[in-house]
């Protein structure tokens, strides 16, 4: 698994398999967040290959599947929901870069734009393309 620490209670990650999520338990994740749409992946790791793993593992578990360039205000405060759960988070999709954005998104107006594209950055996920976005959110914000 290639872990990436966005903050102290949340790291993200590219796919995730059901046989990482007990390791994932052990090391104190208490939610398991999946942003990987269905249709992206085979019936092995499938939303609900992955919600039973979490559920022998003792996790909570949210699918939120982002399709590319298809992001909803719903999709940014549900992620934001799951972030308030029980405990530490790991959040996965593909690559890791729509969880990164999805945790952007829902900082916007709570961290400083520069202070979120540095977190990412740090993380391995460029996203000076949703800049704008976040500029937006955080003026709606107010």
């Amino acid at each position: 698994m290639d872990l990436r620490q966005l903050t102290p209670t949340l790291a993200v990650s590219p796919q995730i398999l059901p046989d990482d999520v007990p390791a994932l338990a052990e090391a104190g994740f208490k939610v398991l967040v999946n942003n990987r749409p269905d249709d992206e992946v085979g019936a092995e790791i499938d939303h609900d290959a992955m919600a039973a793993a979490a559920a022998k593992a003792g996790m909570q578990y949210h699918y939120l599947p982002f399709q590319p360039g298809q992001i909803t205000p719903q999709l940014i405060a549900d992620f934001g929901q799951a972030l308030s759960g029980q405990g530490p988070v790991i959040a996965y999709c593909r690559s890791g870069n729509r969880s990164t954005v999805l945790w952007a998104l829902n900082q916007a107006g709570r961290l400083p734009e520069d202070e979120i594209l540095q977190t990412a950055d740090k993380a391995g996920y460029d996203l000076t393309g949703v800049r704008p976005l976040i500029a937006s959110l955080a003026s709606r914000k107010g």
